[in-house]
């Protein structure tokens, strides 16, 4: 019987950091993780922080399914996310489960509030500072247990390659990033 693929929940929202939504959810479906994209609006098509649209799969009130990661990209909208119940009743069910929770720029606040920080290793990004003093500020992406935190909108390559390790392999992760042209670190 084959394997079934893993699965990924990306929240965005109007004002969503496109980098910080996109690239997650290029280099994981590239990886054929099965990636569905959920507005937490009233519509499919959100605005991100620049402009650029981005057309969910489904509404975040039709979301039910557990999922083997969920991924909170940042910007300025991230504060309607924190105003969602159901957001943060998920992000708590999936940290019962044992379940990856990602979450880079300002979406770490999220995880604050969900209460999934207390004890943990994390990063975020700059502006957010005052509410997570304890920011790793010299690491572009920081894995604690099964909470993974980034920086922000230049460290989403970084960001979405870790979620590809972490939910598929080194090799597959090795394999997408060769496949874009990441160069290798040395």
């Amino acid at each position: 019987m084959a394997k079934s693929p893993k699965s990924a929940l990306v929240i965005v929202g109007d004002g969503v950091e496109e980098m910080e939504a996109v690239a997650p959810i290029d280099l994981l479906r590239r990886a054929g993780v099965t990636v569905t994209v959920a507005s937490i609006t009233k519509h499919r098509l959100v605005t991100g922080r620049n402009g650029i649209a981005i057309q969910a799969d489904r509404l975040m009130e039709d979301v039910s399914d557990p999922f083997d990661a969920i991924i909170i990209p940042g910007g300025p909208g991230i504060k309607e996310v924190r105003a969602e119940s159901k957001v943060i009743e998920l992000l708590k069910e999936q940290a019962r489960a044992g379940r990856l929770i990602a979450a880079i720029c300002a979406a770490p606040t999220v995880l604050l509030d969900a209460g999934l920080l207390d004890g943990r290793r994390y990063t975020a990004h700059f502006g957010v500072a005052d509410e997570l003093p304890d920011i790793m500020e010299d690491a572009p992406v920081v894995i604690d247990g099964n909470i993974v935190t980034s920086r922000g909108a230049g460290t989403a390559l970084d960001f979405g390659l870790t979620l590809v390790e972490l939910l598929c392999s080194d090799s597959t992760a090795d394999e997408v990033a060769s496949s874009i042209c990441v160069p290798e670190q040395v």
